[in-house]
């Protein structure tokens, strides 16, 4: 049967999270299932490099899905595009190995939270960026996400009641770029992510930029694998799923690589 990819970017509010749920749901793998069958008139499983959460919005988000049989993958992006909801776009298409499946092959993500630093609301950033009113030190904030980057256990930055195999994840960069008063951007990059990891990775450094909690506290609250101790999750809206690495044989779809080690936790793919 032939296997395709696909590169989609979706603007996440209004819709419940990636995966199909209970019946009234609306959400971007449903979307997608709906659309194929619309062109193809096949009903098909769409299956994703992870599984974003309500809010949470994509630029690159990667799927793959196998048809009975073989389309022009130019057409079928436009035909795809065409009935799609606007807030989803395909931006690329292609067929790929008959093994390849977006969740297991995926090797690294990077995801970006957007913040506006500023004691004035802006309504033209209000779907992307989370309002933070009160100046934030962004020394203080890069100095606490230094001691987030490697292997670590991040169970004190779960969401509370998961239930997965291994809290274990390599995070190879967290960066906190900007300045006060204006646009902050923090950039989370790994081999994988626990549900919530970097909404709530972002709502503890918020509360280190405001003063509430100190720049060592942040290790403290790593090594104690406790949930309580770790600051608030961060609003799903300022959140985005920016690039999916996978190897090299698969080609320019995915877009800019990332730094990877080989290792991989994406069987746990519930994130953000």
């Amino acid at each position: 049967m032939p296997n395709y990819c696909l590169l989609v970017e979706y603007a996440g509010e209004g819709f419940a999270g990636w995966q199909i749920q209970a019946p009234g749901a609306r959400t971007i793998q449903g979307c997608l299932v709906e659309a194929i069958e619309r062109i193809t008139g096949e009903r098909v499983a769409v299956t994703g490099s992870g599984r974003t959460d309500a809010g949470v919005h994509a630029e690159a988000q990667v799927a793959s899905f196998a048809l009975a049989r073989a389309m022009d993958p130019e057409k079928f992006q436009r035909g795809l595009n065409g009935v799609l909801p606007r807030e989803i776009a395909v931006r690329g298409l292609r067929a790929v190995p008959g093994d390849f499946d977006a969740l297991r092959a995926a090797r690294g993500k990077r995801y970006r939270y957007r913040i506006w630093n500023h004691p004035v609301r802006s309504p033209l950033r209000a779907a992307r960026f989370v309002h933070v009113a009160q100046t934030l030190n962004v020394g203080d904030m890069a100095r606490a996400a230094e001691c987030l980057v490697g292997e670590h256990d991040f169970s004190s930055f779960q969401a509370a009641g998961s239930g997965v195999k291994t809290t274990v994840r390599r995070l190879h960069r967290l960066d906190v770029l900007g300045a006060p008063g204006g646009e902050i951007e923090i950039l989370a990059e790994g081999s994988g992510f626990l549900r919530y990891m970097v909404r709530n990775l972002v709502g503890t450094l918020i509360e280190v930029g405001q003063g509430r909690r100190s720049v060592v506290s942040v290790a403290e609250v790593l090594g104690a694998r406790d949930r309580s101790l770790a600051g608030p999750t961060a609003p799903a809206l300022g959140l985005a799923l920016e690039a999916v690495e996978y190897d090299e044989g698969l080609g320019p779809l995915t877009g800019t690589s990332l730094h990877s080690d080989g290792k991989t936790e994406a069987s746990e793919d519930l994130e953000a």
